[in-house]
């Protein structure tokens, strides 16, 4: 058994065929499927290559950066949504869901071995505490966390390190992403921002 995905590409129509048995079919035509022998069904987000693509701004100096050039300003003002002693939380400027949170090292640091044992265990600390805020403010059904470490891995500011803490919900994903190039936040970020401190647990 298997399955087309039709879409358009420059040059014209293109065709998926994922073969749940894992074996080409002996009747399609080489020259107009492409093989996909795990049996996997793809997901094609040509629109995504604007972003992998685009020239990003590269932050050598605390100055450029926007986590650092965040830590001093007003926690409203820069969406902070908590403070620690090594390491804090903010606001994503540009969220997967609404909720999307960041947490940061005050460091300036690239990668997660560079952390001291102080810094990683409040920045895994303020990572538990993000998912109990979530949780209490907004009950999502799951969440995904992760660090994208360097500029090849998808990280968006490369040079400091940051976590990613986004609640998810069944059904959260639909066709806008795809379709329209647009994700539904219902949300503004300082509200949001202002929920989330709100339900901060206590140390």
């Amino acid at each position: 058994m298997h399955h087309h995905v039709q879409g358009r590409q420059p040059g014209g129509l293109f065709r998926l065929t994922a073969y749940d048995s894992g074996m080409p079919s002996q009747t399609e035509p080489e020259t107009e499927f492409a093989r996909v022998p795990d049996g996997f069904e793809r997901l094609w987000t040509p629109h995504r290559m604007a972003y992998i693509q685009s020239d990003k701004p590269e932050h050598d100096d605390d100055n450029a950066c926007p986590f650092c050039a965040a830590q001093p300003k007003d926690d409203a003002e820069a969406l902070i949504v908590h403070r620690g002693t090594t390491c804090f939380v903010i606001m994503n400027l540009f969220p997967y869901n609404p909720g999307h949170l960041l947490v940061c090292p005050n460091r300036h640091v690239a990668s997660y071995i560079e952390l001291t044992d102080d810094e990683t265990l409040e920045f895994t600390e303020l990572t538990k505490q993000a998912v109990r805020a979530l949780t209490d403010a907004s009950a999502p059904h799951g969440f995904n966390l992760g660090m994208n470490q360097g500029a090849v891995a998808g990280a968006g500011v490369a040079a400091h390190l940051h976590q990613h803490v986004v609640p998810r919900w069944g059904g959260d994903a639909n066709f806008l992403p795809i379709i329209a190039q647009t994700k539904a936040l219902p949300a503004l970020l300082e509200d949001t921002r202002e929920r989330l401190a709100a339900a901060w647990p206590c140390p």
